[in-house]
């Protein structure tokens, strides 16, 4: 226990719970600035992230377990994305989830490895992977809407509502859901599916 209590990687899984605490309320915000915007399809997407930034906060917060009842002091800096533009907000949540992905948990996976905690390594690692996917997703995104093709496709694909499940087989998404009337804010290809409703307990 003293070996852990006084290493770095004690602090790294500190800094890394609380920015990953502090991502899943960013893209819980974000959701709702994307849903008032009528951008359904967004908002799910950023819910869904939001509930894995939930599960990755609880996994590297349970191996501080031994040290429950302790305070952990830690420095770190972490990010204000406040905007306007659901746009500018999914270029920010691409840009965190890369530095992640390509800096933070690289870094934070050597020191574990180097200070004799490889289990504690292999998560940063695999964790710092999936980070990757979510700055993907994000950038997919922000590059369909500044092309105005969110909802348009160059060729005939299958659109899915996340409402009620309906899939149209279109160059487009129909402006109102012929099965449920929603608005076609939340249809999205299918190929992107699952960002169905989840909530996060």
């Amino acid at each position: 226990m003293s070996e852990f209590n006084n290493s770095k990687t004690k602090e790294n899984l500190m800094k890394a719970f609380a920015g990953e605490s502090q991502a899943r309320n960013r893209y819980t915000f974000a959701a709702s600035q994307a849903k008032q915007a009528n951008l359904y399809v967004i908002s799910a997407v950023f819910d869904f992230t939001a509930c894995q930034e939930k599960e990755h906060a609880e996994v590297f917060y349970n191996f501080l377990k031994d040290l429950s009842g302790e305070n952990i002091e830690i420095e770190g800096t972490y990010p204000v994305d406040i905007h306007d533009s659901v746009i500018k907000l999914l270029r920010a949540a691409k840009h965190n989830e890369y530095e992640e992905h390509d800096d933070v948990y690289k870094s934070f996976a050597e020191t574990a490895r180097e200070e004799g905690f490889p289990q504690i390594a292999a998560t940063f690692s695999n964790i710092a992977e999936i980070e990757k996917t979510h700055g993907d997703r994000f950038s997919y995104l922000a590059d369909l809407m500044e092309k105005n093709q969110l909802f348009i496709s160059d060729v005939t694909c299958d659109w899915v509502c996340l409402n009620c499940g309906n899939i149209v087989f279109s160059k487009e998404a129909p402006e109102i859901c012929p099965v449920c009337k929603h608005d076609k804010g939340y249809y999205i290809r299918l190929e992107l599916a699952p960002y169905t409703s989840i909530s996060c307990k």
